[in-house]
């Protein structure tokens, strides 16, 4: 890529996103351990964890009841996902004064291509600098940025010196930044992949350089092209900001398999309220939901309903979730992942409503990955 055409991306990721709203708006949490998520007694997930509670290792995903015997004194917050969503508009609306190019990856995280920005600011650094303080002094949070000639690079750099941090990948520097990753620093090689890749003598994304094709596609599959173009710093996606979104929807996956139907049941019915109410905040109706259920060997399926007039109706939803969730072997087989989605989107709840594109992106509780790395992946 020549020196005229590399371009400057900003991913930005906001630190701790809902435990540090709750710690804003609550100075008595402020300096606490603190997780957002459901009850203990109830089989309640950790949705989200400020660093004081990190400390112990309490980490989003953990079943809450392990997460309290992690850490006693541990403050446990219900989600305010509408507070979230509020305070997730404000940050793009910074975000889109800088730059038209913004992609959304979920309430807490953006690219941005800030090659152009209505600053006039030549150096990506700058521009992630002046965010930072924007989002600051606006939001009363921090966040941290990663700057980069792709998003790729973009993405592992925000993370690399959180909270509050900001680290600049320059173009002369990409080689020295890859050669200090390990190989799950890619997103989508999970514990699992790590663990084939390693035991196949790949310790460092470079070493996928230099790998047996075979025992490269043994590990990752069909991944392993996309695999070997990240380890030389490659990747051509640009920040695509008409990415449109046909779909409202919750997903989790579960730190223990689930293995108790009623267990699954409940989960499923949490899944589908919060998706019913994000359709109910957007001012949505839907026709379709689907239930996407993973087993614990990471086998992946779906199931649909679609019916007219759509709905946003909570307990319609959840039915029909519920329904679905029978179709499966859940409860006979451990459950990994559960998710509940609404598709077929209109702004009226009529039977000849028209479909409503754009993104929903403001309304998901919890992100989806870029399309570059298959689901059974995610380790």
């Amino acid at each position: 890529m020549s020196a005229e055409t590399l371009r400057r991306i900003v991913h930005v990721d906001m630190d701790a996103f809902y435990a540090s709203v709750e710690q804003r708006d609550d100075p008595a949490l402020r300096g606490r351990p603190v997780a957002v998520g459901g009850d203990p007694k109830r089989r309640g997930v950790v949705c989200a964890s400020s660093y004081e509670a990190r400390a112990f290792g309490v980490r989003s995903a953990l079943p809450m009841a392990r997460a309290v015997r992690l850490c006693p004194q541990l403050v446990i917050i219900p989600p305010d996902f509408a507070r979230y969503g509020a305070v997730s508009r404000q940050v793009f609306e910074i975000f889109r004064g800088v730059t038209r190019l913004v992609e959304p990856l979920s309430l807490d995280e953006a690219y941005l291509d800030v090659t152009e920005n209505s600053w006039g600011l030549a150096l990506g650094m700058e521009v992630a600098r002046r965010l930072k303080q924007r989002i600051r002094e606006e939001t009363g949070l921090t966040a941290s940025a990663g700057v980069a000639p792709n998003k790729f690079l973009a993405k592992i750099a925000s993370g690399w010196k959180k909270p509050d941090g900001l680290t600049v990948v320059a173009p002369e520097r990409v080689e020295r930044f890859l050669q200090k990753l390990p190989v799950d620093a890619l997103w989508g090689v999970g514990p699992v992949t790590a663990r084939k890749l390693r035991a196949a003598g790949i310790e460092r994304l470079v070493d996928v350089r230099t790998a047996d094709p075979e025992t490269l596609k043994s590990a990752v599959g069909s991944y392993a092209e996309t695999l070997r173009r990240m380890s030389y710093g490659d990747d051509p996606r640009e920040v695509n900001p008409n990415t449109e979104r046909k779909s409202i929807g919750c997903e989790n996956t579960f730190a223990e398999d689930l293995k108790d139907i009623e267990t699954i049941r409940r989960e499923v019915n949490t899944l589908a309220l919060q998706t019913a109410g994000a359709l109910a905040r957007r001012k949505l109706f839907a026709r379709t939901v689907t239930l996407k259920l993973r087993y614990s060997d990471f086998e992946t399926i779906t199931r649909s309903h679609t019916e007219d007039p759509p709905t946003r109706s909570a307990e319609g939803i959840a039915s029909r979730a519920a329904a679905l969730l029978e179709k499966t072997a859940a409860g006979r087989r451990p459950v990994r992942l559960l998710g509940v989605t609404a598709h077929g989107l209109s702004e009226t709840d009529t039977q000849d409503a028209p479909a409503t594109p754009g993104r929903a992106d403001d309304e998901l509780p919890f992100p989806e990955p870029p399309p570059a790395a298959p689901a059974e992946l995610d380790g």
